[in-house]
């Protein structure tokens, strides 16, 4: 049901529900009145809900991770497609089931800017939700690696992993940015149409599309990457010689998956990113055309 009052029909005693989507001006609103809510929640139940965001966008990686792994010689714009639609998994489990997501959270910048969320409740929740994201993110890579997951198909998975995460890594400081922000202008473009739902189905149709071409496009995503790569790392330290040799591969051959890229290299520039994308690409944008005081 789409959970309004009803609507008195044209006959006494007869009622009507609407089922239409909500149009941009409605869906302004709602993200208006979500943003509210959203920097006014406890903040332990906050950071809860963040780690859970982080596991949920981890779930999404290690899909996208498995099915790309051997593709071999599949053409690559078909891996790429196969692995937004597994990746889109992540942001369907924060929406539909309820969690805390950095990336989406920038929309609350509407509340802020209609002047119903302070600064400090807006930096606090990004900062909050950011550090969950990040706790979820890699308590699933260490749980991961723990599965010893990355062996499977013959070290086919933690081939992939390694190079997706060594790739990441190798991005120049403004170019992460711009991917970034590439990224998260689609993300906030997902979350924002699945304020038009009316239903659940709704919700996941409005999210497939948006995430499948962020992922197809090698957009950096900031909660992703707290996944991608150190899992990673996690492989390239603590591998046994016997996956080595079975990819035929060493550590050395991942000279850029360190730390330090990690989080100067790849989470930094992109989070930059992310925040201009969702922010001023896709908040500020709507709230100028639907909410500012005319």
């Amino acid at each position: 049901m789409s959970g309004q009052e009803p609507v008195a029909g044209s006959h006494a005693g007869l009622h009507t529900i609407s089922v239409d989507a909500l149009l941009p001006a409605a869906m302004a609103s709602r993200a208006e009145d979500i943003g509210v809510k959203k920097a006014a929640l406890e903040m332990c139940s906050v950071f809860a809900l963040a780690i859970l965001a982080g596991a949920f966008i981890a779930i999404g990686a290690i899909f996208c991770t498995t099915l790309v792994s051997g593709a071999g010689a599949t053409p690559y714009g078909v891996v790429r497609l196969l692995a937004g639609i597994a990746f889109s998994l992540g942001l369907i489990l924060v929406v539909v089931g309820g969690a805390e997501l950095f990336t989406g959270n920038t929309l609350i910048v509407m509340a802020w800017a209609s002047r119903k969320v302070s600064t400090r409740s807006l930096l606090t929740n990004w900062a909050v939700v950011y550090a969950g994201n990040f706790v979820g993110a890699m308590l699933t890579a260490g749980l991961m690696y723990a599965t010893r997951q990355y062996t499977f198909g013959t070290g086919a998975v933690g081939t992939a992993a390694l190079s997706i995460a060594n790739d990441k890594c190798s991005r120049e400081f403004f170019q992460a940015i711009a991917l970034g922000t590439m990224c998260n202008a689609l993300v906030c473009m997902a979350v924002w149409m699945a304020y038009s739902a009316r239903a659940t189905a709704d919700k996941i149709l409005c999210i497939i599309g948006p995430i499948t071409c962020f992922i197809a496009a090698g957009f950096e995503h900031s909660i992703a990457n707290m996944y991608f790569i150190p899992f990673a790392l996690f492989v390239k330290a603590g591998a046994s010689e016997t996956f080595w040799t079975t990819i035929g591969k060493t550590p050395a051959d991942y000279p850029m998956l360190t730390w330090e890229r990690c989080f100067m290299g790849n989470l930094l520039p992109v989070t930059i990113g992310n925040i201009i994308g969702g922010a001023l690409l896709v908040g500020a944008v709507y709230w100028f055309v639907y909410l500012r005081k005319r």
